[in-house]
Order: structure tokens, then sequence, then C-alpha cells
């Protein structure tokens, strides 16, 4: 009887080994997924942090404490007002991207990680736009993000935390801010309206007076030309007074009265004309002068 007691306790002494072995196994190997680290702890202190893969832990001694995402994460669209420095109240929309790098430092170091960053955002976005005017806030954006960008990444490195991305979505403003705006820009419209206009009339002046002095040039020149040639032929006439004598400037005379009586009689007919005496005589003696040239 003894030996039989003492076979069937041996298999259920086995099993139990082979369960302990198992239950060992199973709680000494750690399969960590792609997305994931764990953060290991032993008797409540920070043990290790386990990457993705295969891990073996101690068994019984070793725990996995905290399971974190790696994943890159986005905060809800937040939107807060701020005062720029020209004292105009606007209301700012911004979003978040982040992703936890060295989960030990976030576990213990910051409770709740979302409303940890987004108080910062909020609180760096308010200080920026607090230095800027209103048309820099929304000439600059870019400019704005990058240094808030730059901003946040100082402020949450100490949590293992790294900010991808942090962008002001839009800019609001209220009603009475819109309106005087409105006017101001529709007031620009028309001062930049009125410059053209003067501009152009101002133009049309320039160029009325360079047409003015352009004729005027034209006429100089061309009473410049009549009198050089009216020059030549007074020069010509005097020199054929001074080598043929008077008989040159009788000639001149009674070819000057015939181009005269040519002319009178170049009428339609409807006109008289009187001439006295001694003009017709002078005419005779012109065409007999002409006749005795020809």
């Amino acid at each position: 009887m003894n030996e039989l007691e003492s076979l069937s306790g041996a298999p259920i002494v086995l099993l139990l080994i082979a369960l302990f072995v198992v239950l060992v196994i199973l709680k000494g190997v750690r399969v960590v997924p792609q997305s994931e680290q764990h953060v290991v702890e032993r008797f409540g202190r920070l043990r290790s942090v386990l990457k993705p893969g295969l891990n073996l832990i101690v068994p019984f001694l070793d725990k996995v404490a905290h399971r974190v995402s790696i994943l890159e994460r986005q905060l809800p669209n937040a939107e807060q007002d701020a005062i720029t420095s020209d004292n105009v109240l606007v209301q700012v929309e911004t979003s978040v991207f982040y992703r936890i790098l060295e989960p030990e430092r976030t576990v213990y170091r910051i409770r709740d990680v979302d409303g940890a960053i987004a108080t910062t955002v909020a609180g760096i976005v308010r200080a920026e736009i607090g230095k800027m005017e209103l048309d820099e806030v929304q000439s600059n954006r870019s400019s704005l993000i990058s240094q808030i960008q730059a901003l946040v990444k100082d402020a949450v490195d100490d949590w293992g935390i790294q900010v991808t991305r942090a962008e002001i979505l839009d800019v609001n403003l209220d009603q009475a801010t819109r309106d005087a705006m409105l006017q101001q820009l529709n007031a620009e419209r028309a001062r930049r309206a009125q410059v053209t206009e003067a501009e152009g009339k101002k133009r049309a002046v320039e160029l009325a007076a360079d047409a003015e002095l352009y004729a005027a040039q034209k006429t100089a020149e061309a009473r410049r030309i009549s009198a050089e040639a009216e020059a030549y032929a007074t020069e010509t006439v005097a020199k054929a007074i001074n080598q043929n004598g008077i008989e040159a400037a009788q000639y001149q005379v009674a070819l000057k009265q015939v181009e005269a009586l040519q002319e009178i009689s170049a009428g339609d007919g409807t006109h008289t004309v009187l001439v006295p005496a001694h003009a017709i005589d002078a005419l005779g003696d012109a065409f007999k002068m002409l006749k005795g040239r020809s």
C-alpha cells in the first residue's frame, strides 16, 4: 500500500513542477509590440524599459507597471484668447502632435501628459502673440509657428516627449475688430485710388508740357531754317547787285511786282481791285525790264 501511494503521488509532484516551470516562463518572458514600450518595476522601483520584441525579466520580482504607446498622438484642437501688443483680442486655434521617446521619464515626472502639453502650448502662444502686432501675427504666421515649436520643445524636454508639430490653424477676431479692419481697408483702397488718379493727372500734365516744349522747339527750328534761307537769299541778291549794279536790284523789284500782280489776279473774280496810276506805270517798267532780261 505504501508503494502504491508513493507511485500515485509522484505524477502529482511532477505535474506541479511542470506547472511551476510554465508559470515561471510566462512570468519571465515578455513580448512587446512594435508600437509600445514597457516600464518594468522591482519592488516599486524602476528596473528597466522593455523595447519592442522578446524580453526576459525576473519572475515574481519584476513586473510590467506601465505599457506606454510610442505612436504619434494628436491633442484635440484647442482655442485660447490672446492679446496682441497693439491691444487687439484674438482667438487662436492650435493643433499639437507629439510622441513619447523616453517612457521612464514620462510616467514618473508627469501625470496628465495631454493636459500638461495643452497648458504649456496655450501659455507660449499667448506670450508670443503678446509680443507682436496684429498685422505681424497674420503676415508672419510661419515664423510664429516655428518659434512656438522651439519653445514647446524646450518646455517638454524633461518629460521625455517630442513635440513633432505645433500648428496655428486659425486666428479669429471679434466682430468689432473685423468692422474696424474693413473700414481701414476701404480707406486704404480709397487712398491708393486717389494717389493713382493724382499720379495719372501729373503724368498727363508732364506729357502735355513735353508736347508743348517739343512743338516750340520745332517752331523755333522752322523759324531758324526760314531765317537762314532768307539770309541766304538776301546774301545772293546782295552779291548780284554788287556784281551787276543797280539793274539787278531793279530786276528783283520788277519780279516781285509781277508776282504780286499774279496773286491779285488769281482771285475768283468777285473782288474789285483799284490800282494807282503810278503803280501801273511801275508794272509797265517791270514788264519791260523782264522782257529785256529774257
